[in-house]
């Protein structure tokens, strides 16, 4: 009984297969009257009249009929290199040159913040003003800027309140009333100081001295900043500039100062103690402003900014130590990366912003 309903139910699929076979497809009554009559259905029951075929044929969609005003072009000049000079200027010929005989350059892009500074060309010397207020050592170009701007700045007896106004050579500016003269032809070098070289300019013994190292340096009448031991080795500051000098060397700065120190034998903790609390030296107290172990307890990392004759070596010699090696791994804000020993290098110019604006 299952078979023959089984068999039942597949001869009722054959069937079904056969009636799809010969099934008609009903043609739609429209396109079965237009296939006959070449004409819109709407012509036969009378809503709108049919439309005389007058063999102009409507354009198939907007771009089309775009397309017929505007047909698609070569761009003019394409395939040459963007911005080529015959395609923006069709009337200068090959070899020729404009009338004023300069060439065409690109507009410079300002900043948003540069907007409202419009700079007025004096001549090949002029300089901006606040770059100006910079060099004279009133302070950093950012501030110098929002000096001018509040009006405390004068050119020739006129306040100036644009920061971007050129500063030529016959100009006088003053500043709080006081005149200011732009530093020229100052040098600044950082030299990594090797062992066996005396800080000075010239030694009556013969021995070397650090100006030979920086015997090939551009500038005149330079000299080094403060003082390192000959056996100590580290950065070293020579310029010529007296202002940053006598700045650096007073003690009301607090000019930062860091030295590695390698000692004979470890430093105990008493010790370590008393040295982060203030030792009492001969001619006064010495405060150390950080101390640290490295890699042993003989070999500590020391920052301090007091400026006094051979500090670092005075203070661990008052405890009974004797110091091997002593170099000097940061100065004022300035390392020693990628400065091998023995080779200098010149400051660059935000180095020496910030070296002359420093903040302790």
């Amino acid at each position: 009984m299952p078979y023959e309903s089984f068999k039942i139910s597949d001869e009722l699929l054959e069937e079904k297969k056969k009636n799809r076979k010969v099934a008609v497809k009903k043609e739609d009554p429209a396109r079965a009257f237009k296939k006959e009559t070449n004409e819109p259905i709407s012509a036969r029951f009378g809503d709108k009249p049919a439309r005389k075929d007058t063999g102009d044929k409507k354009p198939k969609n907007k771009i089309e009929k775009a397309d017929e005003k505007r047909p698609f072009k070569k761009a003019p000049g394409e395939g040459k290199k963007p911005f080529d000079r015959k395609d923006r200027h069709p009337e200068v010929e090959a070899g020729e040159e404009d009338e004023d005989d300069e060439p065409i350059r690109k507009k410079k892009r300002r900043h948003h913040h540069d907007e409202d500074e419009e700079e007025e060309v004096k001549g090949p010397e002029a300089m901006p003003l606040n770059k100006y207020l910079a060099h004279s050592g009133v302070c950093s170009r950012r501030d110098a800027a929002l000096l001018v701007k509040e009006g405390k700045v004068k050119i020739n007896g006129e306040v100036i309140t644009n920061p971007g106004h050129k500063v030529g050579d016959e100009d006088v500016v003053y500043f709080n009333d006081k005149k200011l003269t732009i530093q020229k032809g100052m040098v600044y070098i950082l030299l990594n100081k090797p062992k066996d070289y005396i800080t000075t300019n010239d030694d009556p013994q013969g021995r070397k001295t650090v100006m030979q190292l920086v015997a090939t340096a551009e500038g005149e009448r330079l000299f080094p900043v403060g003082r390192l031991d000959r056996n100590t080795s580290g950065l070293l500051l020579i310029t010529n500039d007296g202002d940053l000098t006598q700045k650096l060397a007073h003690p009301s700065n607090r000019v930062k100062k860091i030295y590695q120190v390698t000692l004979d034998k470890p430093v105990t903790k008493a010790d370590f103690e008393k040295i982060i609390n203030g030792l009492d030296l001969e001619d006064g107290k010495a405060h150390v402003d950080a101390l640290s172990y490295l890699e042993t307890k003989s070999e500590l990392g020391i920052e301090i900014h007091i400026g006094r004759n051979r500090i670092v070596r005075r203070i661990f010699e008052s405890l009974g130590y004797v110091v091997e090696k002593l170099d000097r791994v940061m100065y004022a804000n300035l390392t020693k990366k990628n400065l091998p020993r023995g080779k200098w290098r010149y400051l660059n110019e935000r180095e020496i912003v910030l070296l002359k604006h420093f903040k302790s």
